[in-house]
């Protein structure tokens, strides 16, 4: 039997095949291939890099990213359009892991029986039974496109085993893992004697977890500094009232922005607009919407992000809702939009620490991964948790994949 750990995130993914030790390149010689598959007629679907070009370079089609954070709701069995056909969003999700599961097949030349999926520690907060639907439909997806054994390990803890591989003297580490879509901790004894072990359950003091990420961040940095440029809270001719704020909800979150291209949001907004104070904000968001460019902008805010996180301003370009238009954002706005976020993601960290027992001296490092441990305040937000710590970084986007293949050769062999 073959293995491998999947690390199938919010906003990218990777694949390790046990035995190799090594993360399998996925596209072109990337290990890390962005989950986004793009469908166009009578062509069959582009996945990742690929995916998102053709999005941008303004080929027909139906562009689809952030399929992870369907699950554990009523929508993953909702049908949506791709094409001619109606679709339900688990098979969308099935044909893309299909493809990755096809190119680390083709790229080691071994058929993958097994799988060790990794999951955050809550797919939705405050609810259990969200939680193992969510499980329970990667589990028959993956059985669906051809393997025939799947478990799954906490994405912290996979981390967690990856960092271990480099230490050299035992450790109470705290893992922080600020994905797409979700923020998952754990607190794990690692170290040199503990690594053959079997059983790891009592080096596991805790784990605990959040649906916030890279993709939240997005959204607000989108609603607060970009969407008042397209309208919203902007007032009606009564006074007392705002433009519905719903348009701009789902344009600013990449997993609904595909309803607004159904025509009836167009002839809403195009109602709206009617009874507007500022209507030239409104044909701003028209064109966006009825050009399809939601996805684009969505690019535009999640690029600004980063450079946000280097700089302490920058401009996001808005040609293609008015000729010449920018938003020009500084890092202290961000920073305002977002510092909720940072806040929760640090309560529970504080969480984990108490149902692990140990106060912040007791940890000896602090390991960081996933994309959003980059944004400084939500790196600060981690640290001075642990204050006393030593910090460790991460392979950014490999961590968890790598963790996950380790945990693979130990389960299978």
């Amino acid at each position: 039997m073959t293995a491998c750990g999947l690390d199938f995130g919010t906003s990218n993914t990777t694949l390790g095949v046990s035995g190799s030790g090594e993360l399998a390149r996925l596209e072109g010689d990337e290990t890390t291939i962005p989950s986004a598959i793009f469908f166009a007629p009578a062509a069959a679907p582009k996945v990742g890099r690929a995916a998102m070009s053709a999005y941008l370079d303004g080929e027909a089609g139906r562009l689809m990213r952030s399929l992870k954070s369907v699950l554990g709701g009523s929508l993953i069995d909702e049908a949506t359009q791709v094409g001619r056909e109606r679709v339900k969003f688990r098979e969308v999700i099935a044909r893309y892991l299909a493809i990755v599961k096809r190119r680390a097949e083709a790229e080691t030349g071994r058929e993958l029986d097994a799988v060790v999926h990794g999951r955050p520690v809550h797919f939705v907060d405050g609810d259990p039974a969200g939680d193992a639907r969510a499980e329970d439909t990667l589990r028959e997806i993956a059985l669906s496109i051809g393997y025939r054994d799947v478990s799954f390990q906490f994405e912290p803890v996979a981390a967690a085993l990856d960092y271990e591989r480099a230490v050299a003297r035992e450790e109470l580490a705290l893992i922080a893992d600020i994905g797409g879509g979700t923020s998952d901790f754990s607190v794990v004894r690692i170290g040199p004697g503990r690594r053959g072990r079997e059983d790891r359950k009592d080096d596991i003091l805790a784990n605990d977890g959040v649906r916030v990420g890279g993709v939240d961040f997005d959204r607000r940095l989108s609603l607060g500094s970009v969407m008042p440029l397209l309208g919203f809270r902007s007032a009606m001719k009564r006074k007392e009232l705002e433009v519905p704020s719903v348009y701009f909800h789902e344009l600013a979150t990449w997993s609904s922005i595909n309803k607004l291209y159904d025509g009836r949001s167009l002839r809403q907004i195009r109602e709206v607009r009617r009874e507007a104070s500022r209507p030239d904000l409104l044909d701003r968001l028209i064109r966006v919407i009825d050009d399809e460019r939601g996805h684009g902008l969505a690019a535009e805010v999640e690029h600004a992000k980063i450079r946000l996180s280097d700089g302490d301003e920058t401009e996001l370009p808005l040609d293609f809702a008015e000729a010449g238009l920018k938003a020009p954002i500084r890092r202290q706005a961000f920073e305002a939009h977002t510092r909720a976020l940072g806040e929760k993601i640090a309560a529970h960290i504080r969480r984990c620490l108490t149902s692990a027992g140990v106060g912040p001296d007791k940890i000896d490092a602090v390991f960081l991964t996933g994309g959003s441990t980059r944004i400084p305040h939500v790196r600060a937000a981690i640290l001075g948790e642990a204050p006393e710590a030593r910090v460790v970084e991460g392979d950014i986007f490999g961590a968890v994949g790598a963790g996950l293949t380790i945990e693979a050769g130990r389960r299978y062999g």
